[in-house]
């Protein structure tokens, strides 16, 4: 197993990596909507948020060669179901004609009092 951070993506907020690889699969920890050069949650609303949690995850698999292309599988927190369409207009957006397995759950709170956070899983490119 490989741990990886990711320089160009917000420093974790806890004891943990932006991701671990076993062999071609890399697990990435959930990513939200932090700004890398602040670390503080983005203004504007669950729009802003989503696009930088997904520019997050961007950042995080430039740095290891892959891309939206390469995700087999995501998990969506909202604190808000209500902003699913929001979120779902922006992911769709950035991952294009490539659909991987999906899941979306509303939960209660997340870190830093964020509205959305994702989370994937990589199958590295070869």
């Amino acid at each position: 197993m490989t741990l990886i951070n990711s320089p160009q993506a917000p420093a974790a907020v806890g004891p943990y990596s932006h991701a671990a690889q076993v062999g071609n699969v890399l697990f990435c920890s959930g990513q939200i909507p932090l700004d890398p050069e602040t670390m503080k949650i983005v203004d504007g609303g669950i729009e802003a948020q989503t696009k930088q949690v997904l520019a997050n995850i961007k950042a995080l698999l430039t740095t290891v060669g892959a891309s939206f292309g390469n995700v087999a599988k995501c998990t969506i927190f909202l604190t808000d179901l209500g902003d699913f369409a929001t979120v779902n207009g922006l992911y769709e957006e950035a991952f294009g004609k490539h659909k991987p397995a999906r899941s979306t759950i509303q939960v209660a709170a997340l870190p830093l009092g964020a509205n959305v956070e994702i989370e994937c899983i990589v199958e590295m490119p070869i």
